[in-house]
C-alpha cells in the first residue's frame, strides 16, 4: 500500500509518497509560489538527486497535477500510474469541536473544515484547497483529513475550558485545543513502543523548536497540552510570547496607542526569545552564539525558555500523578543537548539523571537517561508525515 501525504499552505504544497509495507519514503517534494509568478516544483526520488520543475501553478489543482505527473515520470518518477496510490492523507490544522480523530473526507467534513476558517485563518483555507484539488484531479481517490487539534480533544473539561463566561464556549467554541497535535500523537506512541513501556504509560512530550509545546498523555491519549485556542499560549517560543498576563495587551494598547490586533501581532511575531534577547534572532543557535560572546539578554532568553519548559513538565507530572517517560522532539528538542540536559537538571529531585555520552547526539532515537534514573528520558525524532500516513492507512486499510 502506498499513501500520498500532502501538507498545503496558502502558496505551497509539501508532499511525501510513503510505501506502507515498510513505512519508507519513496519520493518527496515541495511546490512553491502557487498562484504567484515563478512557481517551482522541487521533486526527489529517494536515492536520487533533486530535480526542479518550473511551471505555472495558478491554483492548487495545477500543483497537485504536477505532483502526480512527477511521481509517474519515466525518468524520475516512482510509480507507473496513480492506481498504485491507495489514498491521500492531508494535514488539516483545525477541526474545532467536531472531530476527535482523523476522518475520511466527505461533503460534511469539508463543510466543518470551512466552518473553522476563523479558528485557523492561515491554514484551514489552504488545507481545504488541497483536498478539493485532489478531488478534482484524482476523483477516485479517498482523502483523509488528519487534524492537528484532534490529539487535544481527549482532554477533560477541567483542562480545556477557560475561566471565562461559559457562553463564549457555547457560542464560539472558545476552549483550549492544542497544536502540534500530530507530532505529539506520533511521539507519545513512539515513546511507548521504543521504550517498551506499558500500554497505559504516562508520557510527557516536549516539542521544542521555533514553535514549542508540551503535552502529557496516558496510553497515548492527551491529558493536557500547553497551546490553547491558538498556538500563542504556553511556552516561550522563537517569536511567540507564550503565557502572559492578558492585561498586558490592554496596557500596551494604552501606552503605545496601538490596536489589539497590532499588539497580538507583536506577541506572535516579535516576542519570544527574539523579543527577550533584544531582537538578536528567533533562531536559538544565534542566541546561543550571542550568549557565548557575553550578551546578557541572550543568556536570560535561553534561561527563561528552559525554565518555562521545566515548569510545564512539573505541572504535567502532577496532572497525571506521575510520569514514566519524557521525550524531546523537534528542532531544538532533537538537536540541542545542552537544552535537554539543563531542562532535566530541574528534575533531579525526582531522580532524573542524564547520561552525557548518550545525550551527545542529534536527531537520533535514543534513551539518554542513565540506568539509575527514576524517569526514562528519550530523544524521539518526530515524523508528522508518517503519522498522517498511518492514520490514512488505518481508515482506508
Amino acid at each position: 500500500m502506498k499513501i500520498l501525504v500532502l501538507n498545503c499552505g496558502s502558496s505551497s504544497l509539501k508532499y511525501q509518497l510513503i510505501d506502507m509495507t515498510d513505512e519508507s519514503v519513496i519520493a518527496k517534494g515541495l511546490c512553491e509560489r502557487i498562484g504567484i509568478n515563478g512557481s517551482l516544483l522541487t521533486h526527489q526520488k529517494i536515492g536520487s538527486d533533486k530535480i526542479e520543475i518550473k511551471s505555472p501553478m495558478p491554483t492548487h489543482s495545477e500543483a497537485v497535477k504536477l505532483v502526480f505527473d512527477a511521481l509517474m515520470n519515466n525518468e524520475y518518477g516512482v510509480i507507473k500510474s496513480m492506481d498504485e496510490v491507495t489514498a491521500i492523507g492531508h494535514r488539516v490544522l483545525h477541526g474545532g469541536t467536531k472531530f476527535t480523530e482523523s476522518i475520511i473526507v466527505d461533503d460534511d467534513v469539508k463543510t466543518a473544515i470551512r466552518e473553522c476558517f476563523d479558528l485557523g485563518p492561515l491554514h484551514n483555507p489552504a488545507n481545504l484547497m488541497g483536498i478539493e484539488a485532489c478531488e478534482k484531479v484524482a476523483a477516485n481517490k479517498k482523502n483523509v483529513a488528519v487534524f492537528d487539534t484532534s490529539f487535544g480533544m481527549s482532554m477533560e473539561e477541567k483542562a480545556y475550558l477557560y475561566a471565562i463566561p461559559y457562553e463564549y464556549y457555547e457560542k464560539y467554541g472558545i476552549r483550549r485545543y492544542g497544536f502540534h497535535g500530530t507530532s505529539h500523537m506520533f511521539v507519545s506512541r513512539e515513546t511507548i513502543n521504543f521504550g517498551k513501556l506499558k500500554d497505559n504509560a504516562k508520557v510527557i512530550v516536549c516539542h521544542l523548536g521555533n514553535g514549542g509545546s508540551v503535552s502529557c498523555s496516558i496510553g497515548g491519549k492527551c491529558v493536557d497540552t500547553s497551546m490553547g485556542l491558538t498556538p500563542l499560549e504556553g511556552l516561550i517560543m522563537g517569536t511567540r510570547s507564550g503565557d502572559i498576563d492578558p492585561a498586558i495587551v490592554q496596557y500596551i494598547c494604552n501606552k503605545e496607542n496601538k490596536t489589539v490586533n497590532e499588539v497580538l501581532d507583536i506577541l506572535n511575531k516579535k516576542s519570544g526569545v527574539l523579543g527577550m534577547s533584544g531582537g538578536i534572532s528567533n533562531d536559538f543557535r544565534d542566541i546561543e552564539e550571542a550568549e557565548k560572546q557575553g550578551n546578557h539578554l541572550a543568556h536570560i532568553a535561553l534561561e527563561a525558555f528552559k525554565y518555562r519548559v521545566a515548569k510545564y513538565i512539573g505541572a504535567y507530572i502532577v496532572a497525571m500523578n506521575g510520569v514514566d517517560a519524557i521525550s524531546f522532539t523537534a528542532g531544538v528538542g532533537e538537536n540541542d543537548k545542552r537544552s535537554r540536559k539543563e531542562i532535566c537538571e530541574y528534575l533531579k529531585f525526582l531522580g532524573v539523571e542524564i547520561d552525557d555520552n548518550e545525550n551527545s547526539v542529534r536527531s537520533e532515537k535514543k534513551l539518554i537517561s542513565t540506568k539509575d534514573s527514576k524517569i526514562k528520558i528519550f530523544i524521539i525524532p518526530t515524523n508528522e508525515e508518517l503519522a498522517i500516513a498511518r492514520e490514512t492507512k488505518r481508515l482506508v486499510g
